[in-house]
């Protein structure tokens, strides 16, 4: 048994900014862990076929987990898909995650579906730490500064 999370959000974006937030390591470092986590990529190469390699480690306790993967499709500010799995064999399988983007009148309506959760990985767990991360990712994306 694998867990999936679903998830939805509308941010005040042009969906530009949200797909190049997935697509830039040290903006993915910046929104991507959730609270209580700093992410390292040590690389990601956003193009089909290409790989990305990161790390989470949780301030309270300096543990850290590293997983990595590969972009499977993209269309530029649509469409993100890829497959990651944990470096650690307590967290067996693959993960597949699809990211959506699509144009509306006030942004960016921006949907996410993760499949393939390890059983250890409690679903509720994974869905609150997306949510923490998609805080981050507005706080990253929405202000318009322009200097």
């Amino acid at each position: 048994m694998t867990g999936t999370v679903r998830l939805h959000r509308v941010l005040r974006a042009p969906a530009e900014r949200v797909y190049r937030a997935f697509m830039d390591p040290h903006a993915m470092a910046k929104w991507c862990p959730p609270d209580g986590f700093y992410a390292i990529y040590e690389h990601l190469e956003p193009k089909v076929g290409g790989t990305f390699k990161a790390s989470f480690t949780n301030f309270t306790t300096g543990q850290s987990h590293s997983f990595g993967g590969e972009f499977k499709e993209l269309v530029e500010n649509e469409l993100i898909r890829y497959v990651d799995t944990f470096d650690d064999p307590n967290l067996p399988g693959t993960m597949n995650v699809t990211v959506t983007l699509k144009a509306v009148s006030c942004g960016t309506e921006l949907s996410i579906v993760q499949e393939g959760i390890p059983d250890v990985i409690p679903v509720e767990m994974c869905y609150l730490g997306w949510q923490e991360s998609l805080a981050a990712l507005a706080r990253l994306v929405e202000p318009e500064i322009r200097e």
